[in-house]
């Protein structure tokens, strides 16, 4: 499974983390998009874009890696066809998968430990869209465009 990443200085050493776990499974293609450092300032929505964009092209799960999660989150769910969720808690990420056939998982390296970012990134690559009455829904996703009078 080809599976894309990136972050911006501040998530760069949990994916680092999280990539030296990842390189021990057969399965996965990693691909990082960078950053490769925490000592430059990176800016965030450059970072999600691109691996986005990269993600939507080859039909692939992606993960993006900032302070909080929650930027890269705002910033992946303005490409069209990503539904990323900021993962925090085990419940959330399950269900983004099961229900909302999440493609983006986002962690935050200032407010989450290795362990419990290990726990969500096996969650959200092993866990399977069920589909079904969800499936109207998710395409529903895909049609909206949102317009504030």
């Amino acid at each position: 499974m080809k599976l894309f990443l990136g972050s911006d200085h501040a998530g760069f050493v949990l994916k680092s983390e999280i990539v030296k776990i990842l390189n021990k499974e057969p399965n996965f293609e990693l691909v990082d998009c960078g950053c490769f450092s925490s000592s430059q300032p990176v800016d965030y929505p450059d970072v999600a874009v691109e691996v986005c964009n990269k993600a939507v092209r080859h039909k692939a799960k992606a993960m993006l890696f900032c302070g909080t999660g929650v930027g890269m989150a705002m910033a992946a769910n303005k490409v069209e066809g990503i539904r990323a969720v900021c993962g925090v808690d085990c419940f959330s990420v399950k269900f983004a998968r099961l229900h909302n056939d999440a493609n983006v998982l986002c962690l935050g390296g200032r407010v989450i430990g290795l362990g419990l970012a290990e726990m969500l990134v096996n969650l959200f690559l092993r866990t399977e869209f069920e589909g079904g009455r969800h499936l109207a829904r998710v395409e529903k996703l895909k049609k909206v465009h949102m317009h504030f009078e």
